[in-house]
């Protein structure tokens, strides 16, 4: 006896959806791009910063009235042009996250995070990052202190008002460890030193990371010392583990102490040395680290 078969309704085939390919994980060290489109993509970053500060600085000095032979001083002597430049580079961050997200993705046919390596592994738990965090930034001081501690661009980025201060500090927290350790360790990384090898893939990106923050710590040598110990240390945790998720975690602890130095710094007041000069010598600990060590 023939079983009488049911037929679905000719609507119902143009209705059917298939199901989602799911997105695959390629490993860190063979990552699906290759040297021209990282370093397309750290060239980018910086052009990306340029025009974001150019949008957010052209009308401030249009409004202002800035004549051309007024515009070097200006930009980097007037406060609130010092504040939107600063600012500027929170959108910069982000468009720098999108260029790096079509790259490690291929627009989306890998997933972003675990193809650059975003795991721990048993060496880096998260207490040991912090641990290794605060060494690294203990041991800055003891650089500064060997070496002299003259004033870096920096600093008078900070001094130049409260506001600038703060957006320094957000920014020293909230986005640059994320944005510098994607391009720099996860980016330009990966495919270095799959075609280089990790030795020279170290010391590539060590040196390309430590070099863009030169012009900020100028002319502490004890500063750029420590940034270069710095860099040595997070890729040589990348190279080791083949993970960028522990790179993260101690770049952002090494910034965020500092930045919550720089908040801080102004509400610890200084006594007269003669009667209580413990609360004197934390508050020079406290502008110490809040200006020379990130």
């Amino acid at each position: 006896m023939d079983t009488p078969q049911t037929s679905l309704p000719q609507d119902s085939y143009a209705n059917f959806t298939p199901p989602p390919t799911p997105q695959s994980v390629v490993s860190p060290d063979n990552p699906p791009w290759g040297i021209l489109g990282a370093l397309g993509v750290w060239i980018l970053s910086f052009v990306v910063m340029i025009a974001a500060q150019l949008v957010f600085l052209v009308g401030y000095i249009i409004y202002r009235g800035v004549s051309l032979n007024e515009l070097a001083v200006f930009v980097t002597k007037d406060p609130t042009a010092l504040f939107f430049a600063v600012i500027s580079i929170i959108p910069a961050h982000i468009l720098t996250l999108g260029l790096a997200w079509l790259l490690v993705t291929k627009i989306g046919r890998h997933p972003f995070l675990p193809t650059l390596g975003w795991d721990w592994t048993r060496e880096f738990t998260f207490w040991r990052c912090a641990g290794l965090a605060a060494a690294l930034l203990l041991l800055g001081i003891g650089v500064i202190k060997l070496t002299g501690n003259p004033q870096t661009e920096l600093d008078r980025l900070i001094e130049s008002s409260r506001a600038t201060a703060l957006a320094t500090a957000f920014l020293a927290t909230v986005t640059a460890p994320f944005v510098e350790e994607v391009i720099y360790r996860g980016v330009l990384y990966s495919p270095l030193q799959r075609a280089i090898g990790k030795t020279w893939a170290v010391t590539i990106v060590l040196l390309l990371f430590a070099a863009i923050h030169v012009p900020q710590y100028w002319p502490s040598f004890g500063v750029i010392g420590t940034i270069l110990v710095l860099s040595f240390v997070l890729t040589a945790i990348r190279a080791r583990t083949g993970k960028l998720l522990p790179c993260f975690i101690v770049h952002l602890i090494f910034n965020g102490i500092q930045s919550v130095l720089i908040v801080l710094s102004p509400y610890i007041e200084t006594p007269a040395p003669e009667t209580t000069p413990a609360p004197a010598l934390l508050l020079s600990f406290v502008e110490f680290l809040a200006r020379n060590c990130w």
